[in-house]
């Protein structure tokens, strides 16, 4: 098992996105990048501990790659605007990717050249790349929170449509019982 993790804006919302992949066998919210040790949602909400809200994702590398993880992530949020995705301000909403090793820090790197050069984005990739930190897992309602709470507004109005339209455009990349 491989680990790669990421930073999108509210991780309710990666946490559902990545969930649905073949050969990821979990994913855990939490907090990475920050100046203070075990912080709780509302120390971090405050946008003064420098910890963003991640996901942690473990996956089998022999049924979907570090790249093809990195081009999800780019293509399920907004890699553009600076500590925001949607109403979701804050530091801790910032588009980051926590690199493991080298490798995966010069995937990441080409992956970023590459959306540049080909002008996939109308402004300029502003994703923070850094090598990953201490990770402090989310308190427990955090956790599957899509899942848990499908009937909830947010889920219903902001993550079911993400969900909707990554299940258009990454069909063959989705867990087959999710599609039924």
């Amino acid at each position: 098992m491989q680990t790669a993790t990421f930073g999108g804006g509210c991780f309710w919302c990666t946490e559902a996105v990545f969930q649905s992949l073949n050969g990821v066998s979990q994913v855990t919210s939490g907090y990475m990048g920050g100046e203070l040790k075990h912080p709780t949602y509302m120390e971090i909400c405050n946008g003064n501990t420098g910890h963003a809200e991640v996901i942690k994702i473990n996956f089998d590398e022999a049924v979907i790659s570090y790249e093809e993880l990195l081009l999800i992530f780019f293509k399920t949020h907004n890699p553009t605007t600076p500590n925001r995705q949607g109403n979701d301000i804050g530091t801790q909403y910032r588009s980051v990717i926590f690199y493991e090793n080298d490798t995966q820090k010069a995937q990441v790197d080409k992956m970023i050249g590459d959306l540049t050069r080909d002008a996939v984005f109308e402004k300029p990739i502003v994703t923070e790349v850094t090598p990953t930190a201490e990770f402090y897992e989310a308190e427990d309602y955090h956790q599957n929170y899509f899942h848990d709470n499908q009937s909830k507004p947010y889920c219903a109005f902001v993550i079911q449509p993400k969900l909707n339209k990554f299940a258009t455009d990454f069909k063959n990349k989705i867990k087959p019982e999710l599609l039924e």
